[in-house]
């Protein structure tokens, strides 16, 4: 195994930070490596807003679920799926006059611009995560940032063709937090498939939870599985109910048809 390997193997989640600062290089390499991940087309269909204002991070723990480490965190990055430079750049070039002039249709940004966007933002957003990972940096990824999209709008100033995909919070660990043990996974056979789509039946449901089923047995309370438990923890919770009534909102800006 490799030092890239090693580093992909013991990657996990960090929320508590050292109160040793990221340097201006350690900074430079994580934002350097996240500019060189793969973009449709190389036009890098994303903008990252570095958050160094504390009223900011302060408002950001509170819209973002109460997550208190957001405000603690040495180095916090916004990747958003970014379509409105595009568009500006093409009425800075009389795109729409251009395609007045020769019959051809002007489109703007639909839902099919977003998705593309949005993979873009988030091979940034991986490979920041990669890098810093390589200098001893640990991070946490918080999808919170796509709920409450009007005040995040507004704190933010985003714009009509831009939306937060994710927020990342960077840090240097604590010794205490250097040997914990990592998170399991779920085995390879029931994640990865030969050429179609597999479903799993019960048996199959059976062992790919088998461990965790186990290890949140106590924790269950009036259910009686871990999938009850897990939808009543997620789809079910209210953080859920607001990232989907947010990202509606984000999607009327998008949704216009041919």
């Amino acid at each position: 195994m490799n030092s890239t390997l090693r580093i992909l193997a013991n990657r996990r989640s960090v929320r508590n930070y050292d109160e040793k600062p990221i340097t201006t290089t350690e900074r430079e390499y994580i934002i350097n490596s996240a500019l060189r991940a793969p973009t449709a087309g190389n036009m890098m269909l994303y903008s990252i807003l570095e958050i160094t204002d504390p009223s900011i991070k302060k408002k950001l723990v509170h819209t973002c679920d109460n997550q208190e480490f957001i405000g603690k965190a040495p180095l916090v990055l916004i990747f958003t799926a970014d379509m409105q430079r595009l568009y500006d750049y093409y009425e800075y070039c009389n795109v729409p006059e251009f395609c007045r002039e020769n019959s051809i249709d002007y489109t703007l940004p639909q839902e099919s611009e977003l998705f593309l966007a949005n993979c873009d933002a988030l091979f940034a957003a991986q490979n920041a995560v990669i890098a810093a990972e390589s200098l001893g940096i640990g991070s946490c990824y918080t999808a919170d940032i796509a709920e409450h999209i009007e005040t995040h709008r507004k704190i933010l100033n985003l714009p009509e063709y831009v939306f937060p995909s994710i927020l990342i919070c960077f840090g240097h660990r604590r010794e205490s937090q250097k040997s914990q043990p990592l998170t399991t996974r779920f085995q390879q056979k029931y994640i990865v498939f030969e050429n179609s789509y597999n479903r799993l039946s019960h048996n199959e449901f059976s062992d790919m939870f088998k461990e965790r089923e186990l290890s949140l047995k106590e924790h269950f309370g009036k259910v009686r599985n871990l999938g009850q438990h897990v939808y009543l923890k997620t789809a079910n919770a209210p953080y859920s109910k607001e990232r989907r009534r947010s990202v509606r909102e984000i999607l009327k800006n998008w949704q216009r048809g041919d």
